[in-house]
């Protein structure tokens, strides 16, 4: 199900660092001038920022940066930037649906000892957005350099962090427990819930015993659904669940013939 949790809307924390730009946007690349004067950032009135926020929300275009796994004629940017190569990148379209600073209890702005400054932000963006090259353009219209010094995503899709385990909990409540499955009773996520966002439809036992072997099944034969077929586009990609509401298939609606077609086969029941 990994292919259809890809492209959800992401957040992230992040924090970008005003001072210099480096070779590859964040902290790990080599800084590409020596520390610039920032004083005047931190004075400067909220408006400002906002007004530079602002030009980034929304449809904009982003050109990937060099060091990024994205392919070019079947080869990694970075591949070729390790290897001190330069190519043309075509922009990519990005929506960028929040973008703003964050306040804790210091303030907004965090001087360092270097004579840079950290501002934290936010962001709620598509898939496939660049923070870093959000963080360099942040920096380019307050005019300084500027790269990403630090970024957690904190949600994708329906996900957020705070529904989240860490392995280290998750090992001492294996450990307190005496049955690994029932230490893990409430922390795993059905097939199902994890597409939320996806229409279904619940099957009769014949569609049902149809779909496990892969065959295409009449929409109008369903027990019910959440929506309407009629609303389905064509091509549109469907939940299918037995008569108890177990998820057997993802399946592509067939407009024409009013009919789903199994994509991805997921419980081939006990059927041989």
């Amino acid at each position: 199900l990994a292919q259809f949790l890809s492209g959800a809307e992401k957040e992230y924390e992040a924090t970008v660092r005003f001072g210099y730009a480096t070779e590859t946007g964040d902290l790990t690349g080599t800084p590409l001038a020596p520390v610039g004067d920032i004083t005047d950032l931190m004075t400067r009135d909220d408006s400002e920022y906002e007004a530079a926020m602002s030009a980034l929300r929304g449809e904009i275009e982003q050109v990937p940066p060099m060091y990024s796994a994205k392919k070019v004629q079947g080869r990694k940017l970075y591949e070729l930037a390790r290897r001190g190569e330069q190519v043309e990148r075509k922009a990519v379209r990005v929506r960028i649906r929040e973008f703003e600073i964050t306040y804790d209890e210091m303030g907004t702005w965090l001087r360092r000892n270097n004579g840079t400054c950290d501002l934290s932000v936010r962001v709620v963006c598509s898939a496939g957005t660049y923070i870093r090259v959000l963080a360099e353009d942040l920096g380019a219209r307050l005019g300084a350099g500027a790269h990403l010094a630090a970024l957690r995503r904190t949600r994708a899709g329906e996900f957020g962090i705070a529904q989240a385990v860490t392995l280290e909990n998750l090992a001492a409540r294996v450990e307190a427990c005496d049955d690994a499955a029932d230490a893990l009773n409430g922390l795993l996520i059905t097939p199902d819930a994890a597409l939320p966002e996806m229409p279904f439809v619940h099957l009769t036992d014949e569609s049902a015993r149809r779909a496990r072997h892969g065959a295409a099944v009449c929409v109008s034969l369903a027990r019910d659904s959440d929506s309407p077929s009629r609303h389905w586009r064509e091509g549109e990609r469907v939940r299918m669940r037995d008569a108890a509401g177990n998820l057997i298939a993802v399946g592509v609606y067939d407009a024409a013939r009013a009919s789903l077609q199994p994509r991805v086969m997921l419980d081939a029941g006990d059927e041989k």
